[in-house]
């Protein structure tokens, strides 16, 4: 059991009322954290805390912003054997799976460094005399990120990183399924030195969750929120933007396809599907759900998949090594039974796996899913996979097309002018040809489309999602006016 504490201004800090929430093992049932249950007014303080700190951090030097960063990337990195073991007590995550978090997210530290001298501007030509006009990127002052837990390490240090090299201060809500994971970015960044205030965090207990976010997205300082998670949460925050006039940068659920043409490579299509299907056990918002096959080779790819996945090793994490740990919860396994049982109900035929009556939930593939089955649109969340057959390429990119949702995509083929002819057609933020639907660098323009969200992180698109951009003249020579 780990005991946190919350950072408000530099300082470690318990909710003002003494009030906690435990997180408990999803296998067991075990405490795995215990964190304070902030207040509204404990989430004002930290907003009041980075809005301290913000005019002293904005008027740093890229130089010093940078070498901070780099050193909260080591403080990071130095940690993953404590990320391997908070996740596998908080969400049943896997070693395979944390270790990769705390690999990506110190590369999104180390990416967020180089960009604090990429922050520029242009000279735009005037028609008045004289004028020297500018356009000019300057950070925004607070930005409130809001991390969930499915990949607690990755997309917690993405809701810090950027806005911190754009000169801005942050507070950092922590899931309320993995506090401690985001409490340990937080000791990475104090070890690596920064001011007090510039990073601060709050934890709250799952009731309180309304309050407390609204508290600090209606709070004046806040001018920026970031959010990943699920659509139905997504739209709230939307809401609340809109309430108070804050932009929101949102990467929301998905339902990702992955469409295996009639020549593709099906060696590789078979490992790159049971890796974007399987990896966290399919909680991640990239993970493919949505198996396109076409029916030319329908029969050949389902044999080799079935294989593959039926060999995927499952078990506690906590015991050694597993491809497959725990889903975070039994609401996944009741929703996960929920779609089997519907898909069979309706037609679909069962290739491996099956309900299941804990959180070790093994890969499940459903064949001749049909658009009647509510696992062709809903997510899964979770290693329950479908596969839908489809006569050529027409209908395949109709398939893929045939959700609300438009995060990441993938297409297999070996004409690889014709796979990137199909993938330019599909409705989503993100789409790889012969590569996995789950795929994420530090530097990349991530997001999605439609139900699945707005705006971008990193790279240059996370500069312009966390900065301002001002239009500053300075008049040089005699102006003439009318009067």
């Amino acid at each position: 059991m780990s005991d946190i504490q919350m950072l408000i201004g530099g300082a470690p800090r318990a909710a003002s009322n003494g009030a906690t929430f435990t997180r408990r093992n999803p296998l067991d049932g075990s405490v795995a954290t215990t964190a304070p249950a902030a207040t509204a007014e404990d989430a004002k303080a930290a907003v009041d805390a980075a809005a301290q700190a913000f005019p002293a951090w904005a008027a740093l030097g890229p130089g010093a912003r940078r070498a901070l960063l780099l050193k909260a990337a080591d403080a990071l990195d130095a940690r993953t054997p404590d990320f391997i073991a908070a996740m596998a007590a908080e969400t049943g995550a896997t070693a395979l799976w944390a270790g990769f978090n705390a690999h990506l997210a110190a590369d999104m530290l180390r990416e967020a460094a180089s960009l604090t001298t990429q922050i520029s501007g242009e000279v735009i030509p005037s028609n008045v005399p004289g004028s020297l006009a500018m356009a000019q990127r300057v950070p925004v002052g607070v930005v409130l990120g809001i991390a969930p837990w499915n990949a607690p390490v990755i997309l917690a240090t993405r809701a810090i990183a950027t806005p911190l090299a754009c000169g801005n201060t942050v507070v950092l809500k922590g899931s309320e399924l993995s506090p401690h994971t985001h409490g340990l970015i937080i000791e990475a960044l104090q070890e690596a030195g920064l001011p007090p205030g510039v990073v601060n965090f709050v934890t709250n207990a799952p009731a309180d969750a309304g309050p407390v976010v609204e508290a600090m997205v209606a709070h004046p300082a806040v001018r920026r929120v970031n959010f990943t998670g699920s659509t139905k949460v997504g739209r709230i925050i939307a809401q609340l933007g809109a309430k108070y006039l804050k932009q929101c940068v949102l990467e929301l659920g998905g339902k990702a396809p992955f469409v295996v043409l009639d020549d593709a490579d099906l060696d590789a299509a078979v490992d790159a599907c049971a890796f974007g299907s399987f990896m966290n056990s399919g909680q991640i918002c990239m993970s493919t759900e949505r198996i396109i096959v076409d029916q030319a080779i329908a029969d050949a790819f389902v044999e080799k998949f079935v294989a593959k996945s039926k060999a995927l090793p499952l078990g506690d994490p906590r015991q050694g090594p597993v491809v497959l740990g725990s889903v975070v919860d039994m609401a996944t396994v009741e929703r996960c039974n929920r779609l089997i049982d519907d898909a069979l109900a309706k037609g679909a035929k069962l290739l491996c796996g099956g309900k299941a009556d804990s959180t070790l939930v093994p890969a499940t593939l459903l064949d001749h899913v049909t658009p009647e089955m509510a696992i062709y649109r809903e997510e899964s969340f979770g290693p329950v996979k479908p596969i839908v057959r489809v006569n050529g390429t027409e209908e395949a990119i109709a398939c893929a097309n045939d959700n609300e949702f438009g995060l990441s995509a993938a297409v297999f083929g070996r004409d690889a002018g014709r796979a990137y002819a199909v993938a330019q057609r599909i409705e989503s933020g993100i789409c790889h040809v012969n590569g996995p639907t789950v795929h994420d660098e530090a530097q990349m323009p991530f997001g999605g489309v439609k139900a699945s969200g707005y705006g971008r992180f990193g790279g240059r698109a996370g500069i312009e999602a966390f900065t301002e951009l001002r239009w500053i003249t300075v008049q040089t020579a005699p102006r003439h006016y009318p009067f």
